[in-house]
C-alpha cells in the first residue's frame, strides 16, 4: 500500500465514471483479491467469503445479464435510464468483483455451535463487508475507481449458472472498477458528536 492505511481509507470513494483501462496489471489485481481473502478476519475463522474476479468479456457478460434481467421487470420507459447507467457506470469499467458467502460454511457452523446459531448469518455478512472494504481500499490505493452495487438476488441464479458456481454461494454484492474518468461527488459527514460516544 503506497499510502498509509488512514490515507487510503480516507481517499476511498464511490466512482461512477470509470473506463475500461487499468493502471495496474491483471496479476496485481489478482494479488489484491488474494491478499484480502487470505488476511481479512472472519468469525470463528470461518473463512466463508468467496470472491469471483471477472475481467474482459466475463466482466461485460455480467452486466449484460443484469440488463437482460432488469429488462424483463422494469417498464420500458424507465429501462432506458437504467440501461444507460449500467452501460456508462458499470459495464464501461475494466472488471467486476463479485462477493459471495458460502452458506454451506454458515450452516455447518450453526450445527457445530447451536448456541450461536442465530448469530452466524449476521457474522457472515460482517465478514463479507470487511472483504469488500479491504479490496475497495486497495483498489483505490492502486489508482482504480470502484463502486458497490447490489443487483442480487435478481441475478443470482444466472450468475451461478454462467460461471458454474456452487449453489451454496450466496451473492452479496458486485464491485465494478476501472480507471477513474471523473472525480467522485462531494461527501457530507454527520457530526461525530452524534455518532461517537466516549466515556472515561
Amino acid at each position: 500500500m503506497q499510502k498509509s492505511f488512514e490515507e487510503a481509507l480516507k481517499h476511498r470513494r464511490t466512482y461512477y465514471s470509470i473506463s475500461n483501462q487499468s493502471p495496474i496489471s491483471d496479476k496485481e489485481i489478482e494479488r489484491i483479491v488474494d491478499f484480502a481473502v487470505t488476511n481479512v478476519p472472519s468469525a470463528f475463522n470461518s473463512q466463508s467469503t468467496r470472491v469471483v474476479l471477472l475481467l474482459g468479456e466475463n466482466h461485460k457478460k455480467l452486466w449484460e445479464i443484469v440488463k437482460d434481467t432488469l429488462r424483463k421487470i422494469v417498464p420500458s420507459e424507465a429501462f432506458k435510464s437504467t440501461e444507460a447507467k449500467i452501460d456508462n457506470c458499470f459495464e464501461s469499467g475494466y472488471g467486476t468483483i463479485l462477493f459471495f458467502e458460502d452458506q454451506r460454511v454458515v450452516k455447518d457452523l450453526q450445527a457445530q455451535f447451536p448456541g450461536y446459531k442465530d448469530n452466524f448469518p449476521g457474522w457472515s455478512l460482517q465478514t463479507s463487508a470487511m472483504h469488500q472494504l479491504a479490496i475497495w481500499v486497495m483498489l483505490e490505493d492502486a489508482g482504480l475507481g470502484a463502486s458497490l452495487q447490489h443487483y442480487n438476488p435478481l441475478i443470482d441464479e444466472e450468475v451461478r449458472h454462467t460461471w458454474g458456481l456452487p449453489h451454496s454461494w450466496h451473492l452479496i454484492a458486485e464491485m465494478p472498477f476501472g480507471a477513474p474518468v471523473q472525480g467522485p461527488g462531494e461527501k457530507e459527514f454527520e457530526p461525530l458528536s452524534e455518532r461517537v460516544k466516549v466515556f472515561k
